[in-house]
């Protein structure tokens, strides 16, 4: 079953079903520390449950795979490439779920992880592994942070650095209007080297970088030939040329208005989640079942309604809880780039 288009002439991502592959959790750091304590005399007993069963989800590609997908520069950057063989980062990084599950489709991204830690640590840790997750490219330590997403089942973006109040006290200077365009390549391929694993980046259209195509033009053929798609965040509904040029260098897009945590709206987030899953479920018999996806930052506020959302799902009218890749569209000429490496179109 292909997914729901967003636009009439696009076509819809192929989706992904579930993998066989799970990933043991992390030994925290503590654990690693603490002092050998010699052993008593035998005693059998069985281990204990992890209080959350590890998800699995993502492809089961092998290290020689996954290695072929990083380039290093002749500047030491270690960036994310299109494989010989043709795997995109933006396929191969993605969550896999059922195709043959209800065609109707809801997905929930939360932004700007990085700049708080606790709150970073509660998504990754507490958010239904379907959520996926977009960092800060400033974050600290982040390869381990976007390793511990994957190890639970998160499908993790990275931020295109336009407005990051980290950015420049952690050697990442923003990508801004007024700077040349070999300049702010150069702070994108800075921010694409910070970690691996990624799917692609989230930029909101709402300021000068993203509302310009001059801007834009090289940065989205950059990021479309290192095999990674774009994410477009716009609550106003307007017309953004991020889209076009998605469409013209061949990169997977998706696009969201949805901010459920947008303060001034007067709602909560769960009363927020409650209507776009209402929204979702309500399209008529014999049209093409609709699909959307929330965007929100991350706050205790936000974790707790998605949390008690998720555990609602019994209630909530037929349909399915997927990944941000379940939102993708992908056009002519992505298609024919995808058509170069037929695993990839698997379902």
């Amino acid at each position: 079953m292909p997914a729901p288009q967003v636009v009439d002439s696009a076509a819809a991502a192929v989706p992904l079903p579930p993998a066989a592959l799970s990933t043991p959790p992390a030994t925290s750091a503590a654990s690693a520390a603490a002092p050998t304590i010699p052993a008593e005399p035998a005693v059998v007993q069985s281990l204990a449950l992890p209080a959350r069963p590890v998800p699995t989800g993502f492809r089961d590609l092998s290290p020689a795979q996954r290695a072929a997908m990083v380039e290093t520069t002749s500047d030491g950057l270690r960036l994310p490439r299109i494989a010989p063989d043709g795997w995109m980062p933006w396929i191969a990084n993605a969550r896999r779920f059922d195709p043959a599950g209800p065609p109707a489709r809801i997905g929930l991204l939360m932004i700007n992880l990085g700049a708080n830690e606790a709150a970073m640590m509660r998504a990754i840790e507490e958010l239904p592994a379907e959520v996926s997750l977009a960092f800060l490219a400033a974050t600290p330590d982040l390869p381990r942070w976007l390793a511990r997403a994957r190890a639970l089942g998160h499908e993790s973006y990275l931020m295109l650095p336009t407005d990051d109040p980290m950015a420049a006290e952690r050697g990442i200077r923003p990508i801004e209007a007024n700077a040349d365009a070999a300049e702010n390549l150069r702070r994108l391929r800075l921010s694409l080297a910070r970690g691996t694993g990624y799917v692609g980046l989230v930029l909101p259209s709402t300021g000068p970088v993203t509302q310009s195509e001059a801007v834009l033009r090289p940065l989205v053929k950059e990021i479309a030939e290192h095999g990674l798609a774009l994410v477009e965040i716009n609550p106003s509904r307007d017309s953004a040329p991020v889209q076009r040029l998605t469409a013209e260098f061949g990169a997977g897009y998706a696009r969201s208005a949805d901010v459920l945590d947008y303060k001034l709206a007067g709602e909560s987030v769960l009363a927020n989640l409650d209507r776009l899953t209402a929204w979702v479920a309500e399209a008529p018999a014999g049209e093409t079942p609709r699909h959307a996806f929330g965007v929100m930052q991350p706050d205790d506020e936000t974790i707790d309604a998605i949390v008690a959302w998720s555990r609602r799902r019994p209630e909530r009218p037929a349909m399915s809880f997927v990944p941000l890749i379940g939102h993708f569209e992908c056009r002519e000429a992505c298609m024919v780039r995808l058509r170069t490496q037929p695993a990839q179109l698997r379902p």
